[in-house]
């Protein structure tokens, strides 16, 4: 086993460690808010480019799209509800 498997492996049981060790309360909520914060402010985009650099027109697609998704789903959400005759 070489230097680098070690060192991943150590880091992914490290991560485990850190995720397992974790309460159900107040830190699991803050780290689906970060997540959902993190996905809808398109961090994935950051560094994607092939020399390391955010692509700005990138970003600001992503930004854009999971925003309308989001939108999206709420408006199917509220016509399921009005079919239902919830609403």
């Amino acid at each position: 086993m070489n230097e680098q498997e070690r060192e991943r492996e150590a880091r992914e049981a490290l991560e485990r460690v850190r995720r397992d060790s974790e309460s159900l309360g107040s830190s699991a909520l803050a780290r689906m808010s970060r997540q959902a914060q993190d996905h809808f402010s398109g961090r994935d985009a950051v560094g994607a480019a092939e020399d390391g650099s955010t692509d700005p027109v990138e970003l600001w697609g992503r930004r854009i799209g999971r925003g309308l998704s989001l939108v999206g789903v709420v408006v199917l959400g509220l016509w399921l509800l009005v079919q239902l005759g919830i609403l």
